[in-house]
């Protein structure tokens, strides 16, 4: 299981992982109050990435990693939908 060290690589990574079978790809946001911790996963059950900060700043950048994502599921479940009922 890669841990990533910088952001950059990881979003790249996980954007990448998405795209190449979004069918099986899942994000879980774990957060640890006691710690502080906020960590990332994204798995398709092969390829496992973690992402683990305590900074404030980096909860944006999580935030919209997120958000790309679920725009990214959300127009691929639309564009499959539309072309099974034509």
């Amino acid at each position: 299981m890669p841990h990533y060290h910088t952001w950059e690589e990881f979003a790249r990574a996980a954007e990448k992982l998405y795209l190449t079978d979004p069918m099986k790809v899942r994000v879980v946001l774990k957060y640890r109050h006691c710690d502080g911790n906020l960590c990332i996963k994204v798995t398709d059950n092969a390829v496992c990435l973690q992402y683990k900060t305590d900074q404030a700043q980096d909860v944006k950048k999580i935030e919209k990693l997120h958000g790309k994502l679920m725009r990214l599921m959300v127009s691929k479940e639309t564009h499959s939908g539309s072309m099974e009922t034509d």
